[in-house]
């Protein structure tokens, strides 16, 4: 597993706030760039705390028959190290 930090839009609000979620790197099937994230962060949509230079990745998680879209904090290049040094970790447990 690892620990992500999710961009999640408040339910009927038009800001978003950010939150820790776990994720199985098994699972990922997809990572693209989220520029549109980038724009809501000029705008002032995102939380005062993240960076103006800030990158996001919508990570697209295996759910059996449907997918699961979630955009997280970092670029795609960060996520994919992260899987990566996930899965050098359980092999050494191995």
């Amino acid at each position: 597993m690892i620990k992500l930090v999710e961009v999640f839009k408040m339910p009927h609000q038009n800001h978003y706030t950010l939150r820790e979620i776990y994720v199985n790197p098994k699972h990922i099937v997809a990572l693209r760039e989220e520029a549109n994230f980038k724009q809501k962060l000029t705008e002032g949509q995102l939380p005062e705390n993240l960076d103006a230079r800030q990158e996001f990745t919508r990570l697209t998680l295996d759910r059996g028959q449907s997918g699961l879209d979630v955009v997280v904090v970092g670029s795609p290049y960060v996520i994919e190290n992260k899987m990566h040094s996930a899965d050098e970790r359980q092999l050494l447990k191995g």
